[in-house]
């Protein structure tokens, strides 16, 4: 079982937050647990592989947290995963799929992101992917053979998609670095 009893973690991070609230959601059997990741904890991109492992351990401790919860019959505590796509927050500006492809899976609006979230959050959804083809592409890697997804990869332009950020990333702090004189 999760040890409640002393908070030993980083402030600011997912088990500690949870250390904090869970005891006392567990003993009202009331609560909500939202874990914002990505659909790059689902799957994962060549170039970022930081960010996807991150991804991936909020996607892991979310699914072990929920389970524990299941276990321990507390069904008044529900839990909401959500694993957005590419959102236009800049952060990964520069992203980008194959051009084609592109109008179909262009970058999310952040209102829209949060008007998804929560209304899986309020319907008491387990699991919310935005948009709703990142569930095909979930399950296809979970069906698929491994060659068969870097074909899928390579069509969608998903395999180098981060490039053009790292890049645009790259540059920007060699310009940095010349301004500064580094």
């Amino acid at each position: 079982m999760f040890e409640y009893t002393e908070l030993n973690c980083h402030p600011y991070s997912q088990s500690c937050t949870t250390k904090a609230f869970l005891p006392k959601m567990l003993e009202l059997n009331h609560g909500h647990i939202i874990t914002v990741a990505s659909s790059l904890g689902l799957f994962s991109t060549a170039g970022v592989e930081d960010y996807c492992a991150s991804k991936f351990g909020a996607i892991g401790f979310h699914e072990s947290l929920s389970h524990e919860i299941k276990a321990s019959e507390k069904d008044g505590i529900n839990m909401t995963l959500v694993c957005p796509y590419l959102v236009n927050t800049g952060m990964f500006k520069g992203c980008r799929i194959r051009k084609e492809i592109e109008p179909f899976l262009p970058p999310l609006n952040p209102e829209f992101c949060v008007k998804q979230a929560m209304t899986a959050i309020l319907t008491d959804q387990p699991m919310i992917c935005t948009p709703r083809i990142i569930y095909m592409v979930n399950f296809m890697k979970s069906i698929l053979p491994f060659e068969a997804i870097v074909c899928m990869y390579r069509f969608l332009g998903a395999d180098k998609c981060m490039y053009p950020f790292l890049a645009q990333r790259k540059e920007a702090m060699n310009n940095n670095e010349a301004k500064n004189g580094i």
